[in-house]
């Protein structure tokens, strides 16, 4: 292994080692202060002008601006600094210790999307000399795999701006120009509590909840009729329960119940008031059966995202890699990006199979060519 592959796998040991794990449910939450002041530290000692913009009130969730060079243009390689939670069991190793074996290195966020960082920083060693036309920016993210307050707070800031956008999310180095939007919602239902002894003394939440799932799954339906799109590999919207929570004793009448789930949205069902169709479908069945239910949303909606088929940084990235470039039914904060004006697209190391999961692990293999591929893309937009 050569001195430069063990300075990246050094950088991202230190990365994963600092935990950052963002989640909607404030028991998992946390920020990812340690991990912007690790990178504003490396990235300072190569010439790097940093600034570090607080996203939360106490500075404990914040993004990293950091600028090699100056003028109008440039590029951005951008990513998030954020993981989700972690079932610690369900692992082979430490997850917050990398480990390395078979030719991968695993840990949390190794691939989604620690990883990244390390690359990018040893692409933009080969520039740190040489007298760049157009900025160079590395910018690195709170919050994305909840709120995308991080990407929120740039885009509210205009800030940065350059020419194009790169953000290095893993698509085993290909690259992709559209990808689906996302709701994430809650669903509460309130019936009323009682004696289990008799039904009738109570509204339960938890049998309205049973027919309220039965719902969406039929509302599942009509989105994947209504809105298929053959350019995704799951070519319709997904609608995913992901969490319940409800009632407080076997002997009670649950009077309480709550389901959290998001929506990947194709362009055409973001756009035909989805939320609303719901909506109208819930307060049809709590009138039904005389409970209350309400939708609310736990982060604000992420936009699907599409960069032209024929803009300079598609074709770019198309001839440097050999590849047409895919769209993905995950969401990213390019949308963010985009509006600020760059050209975006979504391109980095490692599998997105392999995220959100025990074990998650990014390959050896992907370091040398990610490397490769960022310099290409610095050069054309920078020198």
């Amino acid at each position: 292994m050569s001195h430069h592959d063990k300075h990246i796998i050094s950088q991202l040991r230190a990365l994963v080692g600092t935990p950052s794990v963002s989640s909607t449910d404030p028991s998992w939450d946390q920020g990812n202060r340690a991990v912007i002041e690790l990178l504003a530290g490396w990235l300072s000692a190569l010439g790097f002008r940093t600034e570090i913009m607080d996203v939360s009130p106490d500075g404990q969730k914040a993004n990293l601006i950091a600028t090699l060079g100056s003028g109008p243009g440039g590029l951005v390689l951008a990513g998030h600094t954020d993981t989700v939670p972690f079932d610690e069991g369900r692992w082979r190793s430490d997850p917050l210790q990398l480990t390395e074996r078979d030719q991968r290195l695993y840990g949390l966020g190794s691939t989604d999307m620690k990883g990244f960082f390390p690359i990018a920083i040893a692409a933009a060693r080969a520039f740190v000399d040489k007298p760049l036309q157009q900025p160079l920016i590395i910018l690195a993210t709170a919050d994305e795999e909840s709120s995308m307050d991080g990407a929120r707070a740039l885009a509210a800031a205009g800030r940065p701006r350059a020419r194009a956008a790169i953000i290095g999310e893993p698509t085993s180095l290909n690259p992709v120009r559209l990808h689906k939007g996302i709701m994430m919602e809650a669903i509460e239902v309130t019936g009323l509590a009682g004696h289990s002894s008799n039904p009738a003394l109570g509204v339960n939440a938890l049998d309205v909840m049973h027919e309220l799932m039965s719902e969406m799954m039929q509302f599942r339906h009509q989105l994947a009729t209504e809105h298929a799109n053959s350019a995704f590999e799951v070519a319709f919207p997904t609608l995913n329960l992901g969490c319940i929570h409800g009632g407080d004793s076997p002997n009670r009448i649950c009077g309480r119940c709550e389901l959290h789930f998001d929506l990947l949205l194709t362009p055409s069902a973001a756009a035909a008031g989805v939320r609303e169709q719901l909506q109208q479908r819930l307060q049809t069945l709590a009138h039904a059966r005389g409970a209350r239910i309400a939708l609310r949303s736990l982060v604000e909606p992420v936009p699907p995202f599409e960069q032209p088929a024929n803009s300079e940084l598609v074709r770019l990235a198309e001839k440097l890699t050999g590849h047409s470039a895919l769209a993905v039914g995950f969401a990213t904060e390019a949308p963010f990006l985009q509006a600020m004006g760059m050209e975006t697209i979504v391109m980095g190391p490692g599998s997105i199979d392999r995220a959100h999961q025990p074990d998650e692990y990014l390959e050896l293999s992907q370091i040398q060519p990610c490397v490769d591929l960022l310099q290409s893309c610095i050069a054309h937009y920078c020198l």
